[in-house]
């Protein structure tokens, strides 16, 4: 197999396991799929991490993840 390959391949796996990540979080369900919606959420997501607040928004939201995976 191609080096290219190898990497488009590894490039998917990472954007459906992301994509479960919001599947996992309820946001499809939440938003009635409306993927604008979900985009805007990313975007302020993203802009509050860029924010002041950045690595406090940072912190919480990690220790939020861990406690759901840890607990799963």
């Amino acid at each position: 197999m191609r080096t290219w390959q190898i990497e488009r391949r590894k490039r998917t796996r990472h954007l459906i396991e992301l994509g479960g990540l919001v599947v996992k979080a309820g946001i499809v369900d939440l938003t009635g799929d409306d993927r604008a919606m979900i985009y805007g959420a990313l975007l302020w997501m993203a802009n509050k991490l860029k924010s002041e607040q950045g690595e406090q928004a940072r912190a919480l939201w990690a220790a939020k993840g861990r406690k759901v995976f840890d607990t799963n």
